[in-house]
């Protein structure tokens, strides 16, 4: 399958449903399997609801997460896409019914054990949903909203979010020891989905100073199948004129880049960077909130 198809395929209903739903049943192991098992809270309006539970026993997380959720939704609704609304709800779902409905527990007794391998199921699934053209709902479509109205970071809100929510665990007679768990297992979880956001997206920027820049760009559209740009700069000591060359590769292809530069020209100096997202042509396409 070429790579054009494969960018197409990945905007599909049937993979996007995949996504959401994997990333649906891996968060519902994490939360049910390991957290709630130790008393322990997950961030965002799914965590709140199993705050309320750990308190109250009344009804169950999923349950309070579905209905913190509605009013969230109708405010996404006035101010998101429909497309990304729609496959909202869809994970929304998803993790309501998983987590309802799916009850394990791994038996992990260590809470440190059980912290991590927590942290590792949330994370994973998190990593999935964030790579689909929707997400879970919750406080991801409240901190996308207030990014796109006021130019708040998204991170900013999970922060000042989880920070109000740990507060309050605390003053409800949470022990200090869970709270520590559960906020080490929450930037843990949200370092492994920052992880799986990149981890695919994440292309080479390369800077090419040669003189023999005219030779070199055929060569990347012939062999590595990317396009290129020439650049018009000056040198600031030597005030000499020159052409850069810059190029976007995939990761794997920096060594066949480095191959047809010094081929052609040992003595090119090649700047390399790393990007964290490429959208366009032959990489990937927007999200659409």
């Amino acid at each position: 399958m070429s790579k054009e198809k494969l960018t197409t395929f990945s905007h599909t209903v049937y993979w996007n449903v995949f996504l959401l739903t994997g990333g649906a049943f891996l968060f519902a192991l994490g939360a049910n399997g390991i957290a709630q098992q130790h008393g322990f809270i997950s961030g965002g309006l799914y965590g709140t609801g199993m705050l309320i539970f750990n308190t109250t026993g009344l009804l169950s997380a999923p349950i309070w997460y579905f209905i913190f959720s509605l009013p969230v939704f109708v405010w996404g609704w006035k101010a998101l896409s429909r497309r990304f609304l729609f496959y909202s709800l869809y994970g929304f779902a998803a993790v309501f019914v998983i987590a309802q409905f799916v009850v394990v527990d791994f038996g992990i007794t260590d809470p440190f054990l059980a912290t991590v391998a927590c942290a590792v199921f949330v994370g994973a699934g998190g990593g999935l949903v964030i790579r689909s053209l929707g997400s879970d709902g919750g406080t991801t479509i409240i901190a996308i909203i207030l990014n796109q109205r006021y130019g708040i970071r998204v991170g900013q809100t999970f922060f000042i979010y989880n920070s109000i929510l740990f507060l309050a665990g605390a003053l409800t007679g949470m022990s200090l020891e869970k709270v520590l768990y559960s906020l080490i297992m929450v930037y843990i979880a949200s370092s492994i989905t920052d992880y799986f956001g990149s981890m695919f997206n994440e292309r080479k920027m390369a800077w090419i100073i040669s003189s023999r820049y005219k030779d070199i760009a055929p060569e990347i559209f012939n062999r590595l199948h990317r396009g290129a740009t020439f650049v018009h700069a000056t040198g600031a000591f030597s005030k000499v004129d020159r052409t850069l060359l810059l190029t976007v590769v995939h990761n794997y292809q920096i060594k066949a880049l480095e191959e047809i530069v010094f081929s052609l020209d040992d003595k090119a100096f090649v700047i390399i960077e790393n990007t964290f997202n490429v959208l366009g042509s032959g990489f990937s396409r927007r999200k659409l909130y």
